[in-house]
């Protein structure tokens, strides 16, 4: 027989087997334990770390479960409970699902709250936070444990459970349990998106081929109509406004496009608008943006408009000479009928003429001027 000292220190406990059976916990001091040494195992484990960790943990708590209770606590989860581990009053890990666990009961106060996911898979409110922005050592099970989700105010998110819709999540944070399931979680954007149709290359009904780009703004209104109805919303606006836009281009000559553009944005938004707002989304507004030309017809169109402008000018220039024309018609009749009108007019013209004449030699005085260097002729009554 052997004599063995063993000393427990106050922040230690320590298990004791003898011939492989468990024979109790020490408590802080000196204890002597008498048997051979082979037969002896003492086990110290330091308080300052409470989870107990043993690989006969299951036959201690059945077998010596009195002794169990004394120095430790407890815990025993079923399928659909989640335990919150606080130490201290300090939110410090999760227990998964039907997990026990021992902590050692000792400096630091260790509760667990129990939580039943059965019935609501979202986490409470008050340790949503918590969970969600959590830090190192907490954050490794907190990942395991939760979804997150931080939905903007201008989105709106659809929450997925086992392929399932459950339902929709209004903007701020959510975090859901993953435990037995598979949680997804769909952003949606509800402001007005803009569409470019671009690129396409389009004939029209004279055999112009040219190439239009269209610019559309759209917005979704019932966002489980359109997720429901739709694989993907954003590839199924395109075809349809694709769709549509060759639908008008083809059915006009390029005459009747290049001189009704907004007939034709609003015949594109008609016909695609009934196919994309049954599905809840809305189409706000449809405009064709570019039409481009082959090379040869931009010649061909700048020389008709250049042929266009010319005949402009010419009928404008001519309506010019024949209002002049009709205006000196109207002074002569005039003066035809006030030969002092006439006179008038002749010492205008005089006047004119003598502002760039440098000496004038005048003879017979004034009455020399008015009646010899011009004269008039008064037609006879």
């Amino acid at each position: 027989m052997t004599i063995k000292r063993f000393t427990v220190a106050q922040h230690e406990r320590a298990l004791v087997w003898k011939n492989k059976t468990f024979a109790g916990v020490l408590e802080p001091g000196k204890h002597w334990l008498i048997a051979p040494m082979s037969d002896i195992v003492v086990q110290v484990y330091d308080l300052t770390a409470p989870e107990f960790e043993h690989a006969r943990v299951d036959f201690l708590v059945t077998e010596a479960r009195d002794t169990m209770e004394k120095y430790f606590d407890i815990v025993e989860l079923t399928e659909s409970e989640v335990g919150l581990v606080y130490k201290n009053g300090k939110l410090t890990g999760v227990l998964t699902p039907g997990k026990r666990q021992l902590y050692w009961k000792g400096p630091i106060e260790v509760k667990v709250e129990k939580i039943d996911i059965s019935s609501d898979l979202e986490v409470p409110e008050r340790v949503a936070k918590l969970l969600a922005r959590a830090k190192q050592p907490l954050l490794a099970q907190a990942t395991d444990a939760v979804s997150t989700v931080e939905v903007p105010d201008t989105s709106v998110a659809l929450l997925i459970v086992d392929g399932k819709f459950v339902k929709l999540l209004d903007p701020g944070l959510h975090v859901f349990w993953k435990f037995q399931r598979t949680v997804k979680i769909e952003l949606v954007d509800r402001r007005v998106q803009t569409m470019e149709v671009s690129g396409q290359d389009i004939l029209t009904k004279d055999k112009v081929s040219l190439r239009v780009n269209l610019t559309a703004l759209w917005q979704i209104e019932d966002v489980v109509q359109a997720r429901s109805g739709l694989q993907n919303f954003v590839e199924y606006i395109y075809k349809e406004l694709q769709f549509a836009l060759r639908e008008a281009v083809g059915s006009r000559t390029l005459d009747e496009l290049l001189s009704a553009k907004g007939d034709l944005d609003r015949e594109i938004q008609a016909s695609a608008r009934g196919k994309i707002e049954q599905h809840g989304i809305e189409l706000a507004s449809v405009g064709i943006k570019d039409v481009i030309l082959p090379g040869e017809m931009k010649e061909i169109l700048n020389r008709v408009v250049e042929a266009e402008k010319v005949a402009q000018a010419n009928l404008i220039k001519r309506r010019e000479e024949t209002a002049a024309t009709r205006s000196l018609l109207n002074t002569a009749r005039l003066m035809d009928e006030n030969p002092t009108l006439l006179r008038l007019k002749e010492l205008e013209t005089l006047e004119k003429v003598t502002e760039k004449v440098d000496k004038l030699t005048v003879f017979g005085g004034l009455d020399g001027v008015l009646k010899d260097v011009v004269r008039i002729q008064v037609p006879a009554n």
